[in-house]
């Protein structure tokens, strides 16, 4: 009991351990009404008021942190005051069944990883609201600029399980990245996904373009939106504060959706930053910004909902942060535990269980039942092992795509590596028994190297 009541005050605190004391401190010394200063405002494009008082602030919001929106409590009740989202049952439930799909997903493709059928592997674990109901609030032309844990958005705009497994295994169905890049770095140019880089928040400045593009483009011009997400621990790179400042002054709706697990790779909250977390940040960019609870698929929607028509409609980028915690460990290449306590994990999962609390409020409107979700999980497995399976079957692409898609016309090094491959391919690919073992493994053996220049 005591374990969980622990971990209940942690959820409570969130980044409260981080700025309590400069509430007590903003209390005591912020000046009174200095918008409406007597001595004027500062001449120039900053028109801010002038005051007498020398008063120095650490917050965005005087006397108090910058609130958490929430809609259901942990036991899927809505909350006294709150106000939730008009969704209908069919539409409700996808929401849910996409959340159940994904811990599906990651069972299998992680302990995939674990067998060496697959090299890498990231799960959703936990942040399974934050990425469905955010995901849930959009338009299906939205551009997505993703970090490594959104695979909910493409499941939700209709990524098909093949391809999805496909692209894990690099395999004929990988019609993204053709079996060049690492598991979990989707992308989908007809579900308007850009494809996942490897290297940390470089989709932050990116998002800024694509943003600008949108507003450009009288086509698109009030009708689109770009969104950006990523985790906290990329808001400590350079280029989380260069995509921001570029996306304030050049415009374009865009949505900046943070995800705060609390972890990063492996260092906590509370060793990453000193101010009241990422929302802080976002006025001081000129944007319009909410911390939403992101183990609450319901407030993640209207926040997403309420963010997008900001956006779309204003021209110009809103932040959006999630506090969410990440249940599983950040990727097969870590051991969470080495950073913080097995049971600290196990106490989140029963005190704030997204999947819990969406569940008991469907259940609450007559729109869920037992019967409901045991169904669901033996389809959802059926469908998984299927693609799976599959994956496993089939050929990796194209041996020629090595060297294409990078330039319109080949230059003359790549031309000479793809010659040296043809000739050694001549050589050893029909009488060593390594590389012909290796040929085999890609759709149509490499044949396409047997033609002439």
């Amino acid at each position: 009991m005591l374990r969980v009541a622990a971990a209940r005050a942690l959820r409570n605190a969130g980044v409260a351990r981080v700025s309590a004391v400069r509430a007590s401190s903003h209390q005591a010394s912020a000046p009174q009404s200095l918008a409406k200063s007597k001595h004027g405002n500062l001449p120039g494009s900053s028109s801010s008021p002038l005051t007498t008082q020398l008063h120095f602030f650490n917050s965005v919001l005087e006397e108090t942190q910058i609130p958490t929106y929430r809609v259901l409590d942990s036991a899927g009740q809505v909350i006294e005051g709150a106000q939730a989202p008009e969704l209908d049952r069919d539409f409700a439930r996808r929401i849910y069944e996409i959340m159940m799909m994904l811990p599906a997903l990651d069972n299998v493709l992680y302990n995939s990883q674990r067998q060496g059928k697959i090299s890498f592997y990231m799960t959703s674990y936990g942040e399974e609201a934050s990425v469905v109901g955010s995901a849930a609030a959009l338009e299906p032309t939205d551009e997505v600029l993703g970090q490594y844990r959104e695979m909910g958005v493409l499941v939700w705009r209709g990524f098909t399980l093949d391809r999805l497994m496909g692209q894990c295994f690099s395999n004929e169905l990988d019609a993204a990245t053709k079996g060049r890049q690492m598991p979990v770095h989707f992308g989908s140019t007809d579900l308007h996904f850009h494809t996942i880089s490897s290297t940390l928040a470089t989709q932050i400045p990116q998002a800024a373009g694509v943003a600008y593009a949108l507003k450009r483009d009288p086509d698109r011009r009030g009708k689109s939106c770009a969104v950006c997400y990523f985790g906290e621990g990329a808001a400590s790179e350079g280029d989380f504060h260069a995509g921001l400042a570029m996306a304030s002054v050049l415009g374009g709706p865009l949505i900046y959706f943070c995800r705060n697990n609390g972890f990063a790779i492996s260092t906590p909250a509370t060793e990453q930053y000193s101010g009241d977390g990422i929302a802080a940040r976002g006025p001081g960019y000129g944007m319009d910004t909410i911390r939403v609870d992101g183990n609450d698929a319901l407030a993640v929607y209207s926040a997403m909902k309420e963010a997008r028509r900001r956006a779309v409609e204003g021209n110009k980028a809103v932040l959006v942060e999630a506090m969410s915690y990440r249940v599983g460990h950040h990727s097969t290449s870590d051991d969470s535990f080495a950073y913080r306590a097995k049971q600290e994990v196990e106490d989140w999962k029963k005190i704030d269980n997204p999947h819990h609390r969406l569940r008991k409020y469907l259940e609450s409107k007559g729109w869920w039942s037992a019967e409901d979700e045991e169904a669901t999980r033996a389809s959802q497995k059926k469908q998984v092992m299927a693609a799976f399976q599959q994956a496993e079957k089939l050929k990796k692409p194209p041996l020629d795509n090595l060297f294409n898609d990078v330039y319109d016309k080949l230059p003359w090094n790549l031309v000479e590596q793809r010659n040296e491959l043809k000739r050694l391919m001549g050589k050893y690919g029909e009488t060593w028994a390594p590389w012909k073992a290796e040929r085999a493994k890609f759709k149509n053996a490499g044949k396409e190297f047997e033609s002439t220049e």
